[in-house]
């Protein structure tokens, strides 16, 4: 059976969901996938509920539209509201437990896997990179791409003036990832 996955990404404007579906996207490249990356703009970017959507596979893509993802990363409230019931049966729902009250999650038909996003990024000094533990999160969780094509992707999707925080993003993805793997 060939490597597919998709996924929506959600949360508040500003919480970087942009930043890592978009790096997603280029670890997916990097490891010799197909992919799509459609992000939502809009109003959303203004504090309401932002998203993108990511599809890698080894084959052809054939649409980049989810009506039904068989993943989600989820970074607040609004976002498990609007997207958990579209999750498919038995797939994999990133929550950030940090913003999101975990009795909300429908634990009964998915796989909700509880990541304190805010307090791993605060602990490594930087709240802003709670979308990184996210995403090393999503990655251990789902297995779709090595951890390491994330990490050796940070360097195309965070500008220039800011690559001396790619250790720190490196560091956050590691943290997420470990909080799956146990």
């Amino acid at each position: 059976m060939s490597r597919y996955i998709d996924t929506i990404i959600a949360g508040f404007g500003g919480q970087g969901v942009m930043l890592i579906g978009n790096l997603l996207a280029y670890a997916g490249m990097k490891d010799g996938l197909n992919v799509t990356y459609i992000p939502v703009y809009g109003p959303e970017m203004r504090g309401g509920t932002a998203n993108c959507t990511v599809v890698l596979s080894e084959d052809d893509i054939g649409s980049p539209i989810i009506h039904w993802p068989s993943s989600l990363i989820i970074m607040n409230r609004p976002s498990l509201d609007k997207f958990q019931p579209r999750l498919k049966d038995g797939c994999v729902n990133i929550i950030n437990s940090s913003l999101v009250d975990m009795s909300l999650a429908d634990t009964e038909r998915v796989n909700c896997i509880a990541v304190p996003c805010n307090e791993i990024a605060d602990r490594i000094g930087n709240t802003r990179m709670a979308n990184m533990v996210a995403i090393g999160a999503y990655i251990q969780a789902t297995g779709i791409i090595p951890l390491e094509a994330a990490i050796d992707s940070l360097e195309n999707v965070i500008s220039a003036h800011y690559h001396h925080l790619i250790p720190k993003n490196a560091e956050a993805i590691r943290a997420g990832a470990e909080v799956v793997a146990g």
